[in-house]
Parts: structure tokens; sequence; C-alpha cells
């Protein structure tokens, strides 16, 4: 009988042991941390639909990491920690899903429609500008080559989307992947006006400054708003110019993950394989089959822009100021140089072609 009451005390101490770490395993779970990114990428993503904001071109992506980056640095402490495991989940897992979706954007029939000139303009511009910020970054300015690459992928394939396509391999730190973002926003913009501008000059016809800006300025919607100050010609051409950049961000991700492993010594058999990348083509393919209707692609692709923006809000928040302020202003002169490469290199080549 004591033996058997001895047993039951076990137990029950055994079960109060236990309370705390069920109530620890509850709290990491990222619900909570997802629906608080969500609201704000809600907030977000319909302010930017407000006319004074469309008119301007301020997409939700970039308002999104603005409001992440303030309530990261000055409202953190307000943040519940049993958050912090949703907002890591958004930033990482929701946005490679987010990539994927991406594809619905582009079709196999845009690509072959640009032709060879298109294409190696875009293989000219991605390669030497991602070389080039590689190089300097790392040998010239001695920077961190995480920082220099997503620095570098940022500005030679496709914007914030090659910069967190990139990350979700590298696993860098929040507040390098931030300052490659900002880096994109703050030339890119400048790009949206400028570019318009230089066709002014009369040096290149529509077509050719159509291959120009779909080549050479760093995300999709600043190409869209660069084009559509010059012609719909202009626009239509450097729209897909600027799609087939975008899907040359399926070989690079090979490309370094192979990289990685054989730095790592690890052998090809394990290589860590983006399969979001590979999803991203298989989109793609379907986008370009046509069997989906339009107006669901279009949901989709609106769709998209919110996980995106709510992976770029909880990428905002885990962001550190005094991290990037350590970094110093030789990634801003970096991504300066590569700024200044690429209008007047991918001038150059869209002149020559």
């Amino acid at each position: 009988m004591i033996e058997t009451e001895t047993l039951k005390a076990q137990e029950n101490e055994q079960e109060i042991k236990e309370l705390p770490q069920i109530e620890a395993k509850d709290n990491k779970s990222p619900i909570l941390g997802i629906l608080f990114c969500a609201v704000f990428a809600l907030i977000s993503y319909f302010t930017c639909k407000i006319d004074f904001f469309v008119k301007y071109n301020l997409n939700s992506l970039t308002f999104a990491i603005i409001i992440g980056m303030l309530i990261g640095n000055f409202l953190n402490k307000f943040i519940p920690e049993k958050f912090k495991e949703g907002i890591t989940f958004s930033s990482k897992r929701i946005l490679r899903f987010a990539i994927i979706l991406y594809g619905f954007r582009i079709t196999f029939g845009q690509i072959a429609q640009v032709g060879m000139t298109g294409f190696v303009a875009d293989v000219i511009m991605l390669t030497t500008t991602y070389l080039l910020g590689y190089y300097i970054g790392t040998r010239l300015f001695k920077l961190d080559k995480d920082l220099c690459m997503l620095t570098a992928i940022g500005s030679s394939v496709c914007g914030a989307a090659a910069v967190l396509g990139t990350d979700s391999i590298l696993k860098a730190k929040s507040h390098k992947v931030s300052l490659a973002v900002a880096t994109v926003v703050l030339f890119g913009t400048i790009s949206m006006f400028l570019y318009p501008f230089i066709y002014q000059l009369g040096f290149l016809d529509a077509n050719a400054f159509g291959i120009y800006i779909g080549s050479s300025i760093h995300e999709v919607a600043q190409v869209v708003a660069a084009g559509s100050a010059v012609s719909k010609s202009a626009m239509d051409t450097a729209v897909i110019v600027k799609l087939t950049r975008v899907m040359m961000l399926v070989p690079y991700l090979f490309l370094l993950s192979m990289y990685l492993a054989k730095k790592a010594g690890t052998k090809m058999s394990k290589v860590q394989i983006p399969w979001f990348a590979i999803l991203f083509v298989v989109a793609c393919g379907i986008n370009s089959i046509g069997f989906i209707p339009q107006n669901v692609t279009s949901a989709i692709v609106e769709f998209d822009v919110f996980l995106l923006t709510l992976a770029m809000f909880a990428l905002g928040v885990e962001t550190n100021f005094k991290k990037i302020q350590g970094l110093g202003l030789k990634p801003i002169l970096l991504a300066l140089i590569m700024f200044i490469w690429l209008v007047f290199t991918g001038f150059t080549v869209a002149k020559i072609l």
C-alpha cells in the first residue's frame, strides 16, 4: 500500500515537472506570430492601394518592411515572446511559398517573345553586375560575404525577391538581408525617375529602351513604372525582359547551393536543393499552359503580393538598426557602384544589341 502511494506521488511529481515543458511547447506555436504579421501586412497592402501611394509607386513590400523595422526597433519590448516563433516562420517559410507563387506572373511564351536579344542582355547584365558587386564587396571593401552576395543578387536579378530567395539558402542575419533590400529600394526608386529622362535624350528607340530598362532596373514594379513613363511598347518589352531575368534566379540558387555544399565539404548527394525554386519553374509552366482562368491567376498574383508583404514585415521586425549602423557606409557605396554599372553598361549593351 505504501509502495502504491509512493508510486502515485512520483507520477504526480513527474506530471508537475512536465507541465512547464508542455507550456513551453505551446509557446512555440507560430500561429499568433503569423497573425500578428498578417494584420500589419493587410494594413500595408490596403494602404498602398490608396491613390496617393499608387501615384508615387510605393508598393506594399517597401511600406511593410519600413513599418516592421520601426516596430522591431522602437516597440520591440511590447511584442510578446510567444509571437517570435511565428515572425521567424513568416520571414522564412511563408517567404518560400510566396516565391513559388511568384511564378504565376511569368509564361514561357513571354520569354520567347523577347528573343535572343533580350536573353543575351539579361545574361550579360546579371553576370557582370553580380561578379562586380561580389568582387568589390569582398576584396576592396572587405565586407561580409553573405552581405555581398545578397546585395549583388538584389541588384543583378530581381530586387527584394532575389535577396529573400538567396537568404533562404544562405540563412544570413536579418539585418544583412534588410540592408540589401534597402539598397534595392533606394537605387531602384532613383532608376524609376532617371530612366525616362535618359529616354528623352533620344539615343535608343522604344524597343531597345525597353530592353535597357528590363535588363538593368532592380524590381519588377520599378520596371513597370519606368517603362510606362516611356511608352506602352517599351513597358511591354521591359517587363518581359525583366521576367526573363527573374527566371535566372533558379539556376543561380542551384549554383549557390552547390558552392556552399562544396565549401562545407558536403557530398554532392547532400546538396541542399532549393525545391521552392523548382516549384517556381513549375508554376511558370502551369501559367504558360493557360488552362487556369485569368481571373484566378490574377487572384493568385494578388495573394502572392500579400504573402510577400507579410514576409517583408516579419523581416523588418527582425532587423536591428544597431547592427546595420555597425556595417557603416560601405554596403551603400557597393550598391551605388553596381547602380552606376547597371545604368551605363545596361545602356551600352542595349545600344550594341
